[in-house]
């Protein structure tokens, strides 16, 4: 763990349900890790953030400018990663598409990558001999370092 906090890569789903749902399990943790620890990003991981967040189907949730505002605070509070070739010739997933997000957390040294994806779950055990430990929202806010404070 940093001296910050944890280092943390946020899969895309978790982005998007924490930026629609304010009050759910997503936010909170993302205001956590946000105000305790280091979200990761790669160019790779921010561009897909960036292109689901502009799909119409989010038109009737969120404004226009509210989606840039959120990006943008993305963009700011970011621990930003270059992903080596090394790494990022890597595959790992069923779904080549959710590599991205295992190479953020390789590259970055990372402490937990948070995802409710079942592609990148069930990769959990075997990503442990790696460094990378894989949890879903609701586990991580179990984890000591994202427990909200009262």
């Amino acid at each position: 763990m940093s001296p910050r906090g944890p280092v943390v890569v946020i899969d895309t789903n978790v982005w998007i349900s924490g930026m629609l749902t304010r009050s759910g399990v997503p936010a909170q943790l993302i205001r956590q890790v946000v105000r305790q620890g280091r979200p990761v990003l790669t160019t790779e991981t921010f561009a897909e953030l960036k292109q689901r967040m502009w799909l119409p189907k989010f038109d009737r949730y969120i404004s226009i400018e509210d989606r840039r505002r959120l990006l943008h605070e993305v963009d700011t509070a970011a621990f930003w990663f270059d992903v080596p070739p090394q790494i990022a010739g890597q595959k790992f997933c069923r779904d080549a598409d959710d590599d991205k997000f295992i190479h953020a957390a390789l590259a970055s040294n990372a402490d937990w990558l948070i995802s409710g994806d079942r592609d990148l779950l069930v990769l959990a055990d075997s990503l442990s001999a790696s460094g990378v430990r894989i949890v879903s929202p609701a586990d991580a806010m179990q984890l000591p370092e994202f427990k909200l404070q009262t």
